[in-house]
């Protein structure tokens, strides 16, 4: 980058380099005194395995500083990655001596002298714009995920790159087998983070060449969301590597908007709207409004108004080179063929330009196109949602039945997702966990995205316990029995499950609290994992079907109604209580819904 500046203009680099280096110590006093002179700030970390720096200053200082550099045994090919911002952004000088320059923590993991190959970012531009099939693996912390990622993006839903080996371990195995390019701000992070998952099996892993940084450089903001996290005062910077509006909480480092940092509860280097009185549970005021807020969103139902649907379509590998028609059947195998036949015919399957597609056109893997529905109403459901608690981070409410809670099949606005997602505009409230449809009780759901990927992993690790009440056919001999049946990966018939031996590993604890006149049992059931449908399939399994469920059924067989109607018979599976870690306290929190009339213990004669 040539570009000049005028002498009020600082330029900022960011720049690593992993090398064998020696003499730190004396490295560290050149260094200091090259950057005092010159009124250079930032901090450059040394490391017998390299360097690390962010420093500003006027253009000929860090010019002068980057050819010092380079005149080092193992930092000839130092490249900086340039920006320029109207202020300082650093406030003083820090040249560090440490163990790593980036820390990790993994032996063995050495990228002087082995890293994973690496991706242009033009080439990663041309893949996405091909939409080749890859998974893009953000392997930065939440708090910079606040401000932008790339589009689709895996996030590591990490606090520090510390926790990058246990993110890693809890990766689905069949990750194992696809193209992965993982990126991080600058590329540093990514010299271990790529090299570590190709060690515990990944088989085709790149590394973002210069990061985010050089992507914005090379590519703007094609296929990226957002800006920038940047580690100095900026904050954030735009694809053009413009400062941003973008804040930070001093005190729990949350990055801000410009409309947030005109909250009252945004107090400089005090407090922020999240992390302001987070302890605290919202007024009874607030919970009232709130209550109404959701009377009227529901009133009427947001999808009993017949409204067009364009569902998105995604070719996936398995279809590579078969027909459309045969891409249907395989994505949506519950459907009749009959039926994709006549929407195709009827030119209701449509690609990017909305040109109809053929029923016997080939798709290749990685292409998009779109269902047109017509306008229909959604089905009738029960919104009588019941807000338990709120606070800055989270919702929890009592989830009503049947309410699906993300968008469906039938069903889309008359969704619990969608519903919250009105009362709470402009916030997009996230459900960290699922319920079906049919099945009542707490949900928690969290204000932002950055809240959410503190919790939801707390689901994906086991630490979060999970209490169901149910009511089922016949008397289970044992007052508290297990079962450990794996539960299938594939979806069957109306997107259930079974017992698969080469299933998931899956296991329920159950405990009979009552044993009916009618032939029923009343039980307490504590899920110690979270497979799809995992309580109705094992008590399916075990012989005792859980009363009113429509699918999994009696004697055996599967049913023909996923989601009942509004007026049947409930499905006696109610979650009573949920205990987990909150994302702000740190503390352990319990929320439990109200029991329904069928969860109730009869009374003994």
């Amino acid at each position: 980058m040539t570009t000049a500046t005028n002498q009020h203009t600082i330029t900022n680099i960011s720049c690593y380099q992993f090398a064998e280096l020696t003499e730190l110590k004396a490295l560290r006093q050149q260094l200091v005194l090259r950057c005092k002179a010159s009124q250079l700030k930032g901090t450059i970390l040394l490391s017998t395995e390299g360097i690390n720096m962010f420093v500003a200053g006027l253009r000929e200082h860090v010019d002068a500083l980057v050819a010092e550099l380079r005149t080092i045994p193992g930092l000839e090919n130092l490249r900086p990655k340039y920006s320029e911002s109207a202020e300082q952004p650093f406030r003083r000088m820090l040249v560090r001596i440490k163990k790593e320059i980036i820390a990790f923590g993994v032996e063995g993991i050495e990228p002087a002298k082995y890293t994973s190959p690496r991706l242009e970012p033009k080439v990663l531009k041309q893949w996405l714009d091909e939409g080749r099939p890859v998974i893009l693996y953000d392997t930065r912390n939440d708090y910079e995920v606040r401000l932008g990622t790339f589009q689709g993006a895996k996030i590591a839903g990490i606090g520090s790159f510390r926790e990058f080996p246990a993110a890693v371990a809890n990766l689905p195995p069949e990750m194992k087998d696809v193209p992965i390019v993982s990126f991080c701000t600058g590329g540093i992070r990514c010299e271990k983070a790529a090299p570590y998952m190709e060690r515990e099996g990944f088989k085709h892993v790149w590394q973002l060449e210069g990061g985010i940084l050089k992507y914005f450089e090379e590519c703007g903001s094609a296929h990226f969301d957002g800006e920038l996290f940047v580690f100095d005062q900026r904050v954030g910077v735009d694809p053009a590597l413009h400062e941003s509006s973008w804040s930070q909480c001093f005190a729990c480092q949350t990055p801000l908007t410009a409309e947030e940092q005109e909250d009252p509860r945004y107090v400089e280097s005090v407090s922020c709207p999240y992390c302001f009185k987070t302890t605290e549970e919202a007024p009874r005021e607030q919970l009232d409004r709130r209550r109404a807020a959701l009377r009227a969103a529901v009133s009427p139902l947001p999808g009993s108004v017949p409204y067009d649907q364009a569902r998105p379509l995604h070719v996936p590998e398995s279809c590579d080179a078969r027909t459309m028609l045969d891409c249907l059947c395989t994505l949506m195998s519950h459907i009749a063929r009959e039926e994709w036949l006549a929407v195709c015919e009827s030119g209701r399957i449509v690609d990017e330009d909305d040109a109809p597609v053929a029923a016997n056109h080939l798709v290749r893997a990685g292409e998009r196109y779109r269902h047109l529905k017509p306008a229909l109403g959604e089905p009738d459901v029960c919104a009588d949602i019941r807000v338990i608690f709120e606070d800055e981070a989270i919702i929890v409410v009592d989830k009503p039945a049947p309410l699906p809670v993300h968008p469906s099949g039938r069903f889309n606005r008359n969704t619990l997702q969608f519903i919250l997602s009105q009362v709470w505009y402009p916030l997009k409230p996230r459900p960290v966990h699922r319920l079906d449809a049919n099945t009542t009780g707490v949900t928690v759901l969290c204000k932002t995205r950055l809240f959410a990927s503190m919790v939801q992993p707390q689901f994906e690790r086991g630490e979060v316990e999970k209490v169901y009440l149910a009511r089922v056919k016949g008397h289970p001999a044992q007052d508290a029995f297990r079962c450990d049946a794996p539960v299938s990966v594939a979806a069957g018939k109306l997107g259930g499950r079974t017992v698969d031996e080469d299933g998931l590993d899956a296991q329920t604890e159950f405990r009979v609290l009552q044993r009916s006149a009618d032939g029923t049992a009343f039980l307490e059931v504590r899920p110690l994992t979270g497979r799809t449908n995992q309580i109705r399939v094992h008590l399916w399994h075990l012989g005792f079907p859980i009363l009113g469920d429509a699918a999994y059924l009696a004697d055996g067989m599967v049913g023909e109604t996923q989601t009942l109607a509004v007026g049947d018979p409930p499905l006696c599976l109610h979650a009573q209580r949920i205990v987990f870690t909150h994302p702000l306290t740190k503390e352990r929190v319990m929320f439990e819904a109200d029991r329904p009339a069928w969860a109730v213990l009869e009374k003994s004669h």
